[in-house]
């Protein structure tokens, strides 16, 4: 120590003496733009008897002039001056750098004295064992057996599951190294704890939401009635069926379609009436998903059916504007009867899904728009609002893959 501060104080008259330095050369450049400002008056000019000196100092050579102010009459070399300098930095490196290095040597033989007390083997290196009971003697704690793990993963270079003399850091290192471990570990925790609580919350909110929608399994119930709305379009179609209907008057089923079509087509509006009774009541998401479902797709059937029936339209117009004449009667027959067998699919694949208990959501171009209008669970918010878009601004909708599984 006592060695330290002496170096110390050499070190200090030596910045005291550079800066004197500094403060002399700071006079002289004072000294030489002054003397450019006195030589630029006019030589009539009277000048006070303190300016007449400091005139009489500023014709002397710069040396001179900085010696002078600095009261020093001897006027060393600037060559030798600046060779001075150097050598003093020089010397001051040399030193800082041979007390850097007693530094090191200080640490080194402190790790070396720990060292050979931890390795209670003397095997010349510290098991996991071994580093866990020397850290829990020298702190007084206790280290959690994780812990000296990681320790050992951290500057074991060489992989070899045990700390040599050259791989051993000191006791600071490792202090630094534990109290890192355990911040990470309890932010790990912490980060845990926080979605442990985010899936807590999102069970109770999907837990609130299938309460307030009906996405459950279907009834025997709601199976037989989820097959009752395809009947609006059926009946609806019937009318591409007048073909099989004349021809077969004898027929029990051509006699039962015609007074069904006949009685529906009897109350007034009855198509407009059935379309929004169907929508109003697939809004409603207390009623069971499959049967929410299938009202929908009634509905898209049976406007379905309205396409054809302006494609013929427009078909047999532009024929007979074409011809003359207007469309032959097989023609008419051959696509009717093709527009009622499809529907008759259609409504026959949805009622055998139905009746099985799967959603029926195969038909090409219709059930996907069915599927994007269905009330999900997400549209409802945490409080049981209906919130059916997202910040964005678009409908929120379950994908086909989760509501098939809701329905497993």
């Amino acid at each position: 120590t006592h060695k330290f501060q002496k170096k110390k104080s050499t070190s200090n008259q030596a910045a005291a003496q550079n800066r004197q330095n500094m403060k002399y050369s700071s006079i002289a450049i004072s000294l030489s733009l002054l003397s450019v400002s006195v030589e630029g008056f006019a030589p009539s000019t009277n000048f006070s008897p303190r300016a007449n000196v400091l005139k009489a100092a500023l014709s002397q050579p710069p040396n001179s002039r900085l010696y002078a102010a600095s009261g020093s009459h001897a006027i060393p070399p600037k060559e030798d001056e600046v060779e001075r300098l150097r050598v003093m930095a020089a010397k001051l490196r040399e030193e800082a750098a041979s007390l850097e290095q007693e530094q090191k040597q200080v640490i080194a033989d402190a790790a070396q004295k720990v060292f050979r007390k931890f390795d209670l083997d003397g095997n010349g290196e510290l098991s996991l064992s071994e580093l866990k009971k020397g850290l829990e003697k020298m702190f007084k704690m206790e280290i959690p057996q994780s812990r000296a793990e990681k320790l050992i993963e951290a500057f074991d270079a060489n992989g070899d599951g045990s700390l040599q003399m050259s791989e051993f850091v000191g006791v600071e290192s490792l202090r630094n190294k534990l109290d890192t471990i355990e911040r990470q570990e309890q932010d790990k925790v912490r980060e845990q704890v926080q979605q442990a609580r985010a899936a807590e919350e999102a069970a109770e909110l999907s837990k609130l939401q299938m309460e307030l929608v009906n996405d459950k399994p279907p009834t025997a119930t709601d199976k037989v009635v989820s097959i009752l709305p395809y009947l609006f379009p059926l009946v609806d179609g019937l009318s591409f069926a007048r073909f099989f209907i004349e021809g077969n008057q004898d027929n029990p089923l051509a006699v039962a379609a015609l007074v069904t079509y006949g009685l529906y087509r009897s109350i007034p509006f009855s198509g407009f009436l059935s379309f929004f009774a169907f929508n109003f009541l697939s809004e409603n998401a207390k009623i069971n998903k499959l049967v929410r479902f299938n009202l929908q797709q009634a509905v898209f059937l049976d406007i379905a059916l309205f396409v054809p029936t302006l494609i013929a339209a427009l078909g047999a117009g532009a024929v007979q504007a074409a011809t003359g004449s207007p469309i032959s009667p097989a023609a008419a027959e051959i696509g009717s009867d093709a527009m009622f067998l499809t529907l008759l699919a259609a409504v026959g694949y949805s009622t055998v899904s139905s009746l099985l208990g799967e959603t029926p959501n195969k038909l090409p171009f219709i059930s996907q728009r069915v599927e994007d209008r269905m009330i999900t669970p997400d549209m409802f918010d945490a409080d049981g609002n209906f919130a059916p878009f997202d910040e964005d601004g678009n409908l929120k909708k379950g994908t086909r893959k989760e509501n098939e599984r809701m329905d497993d």
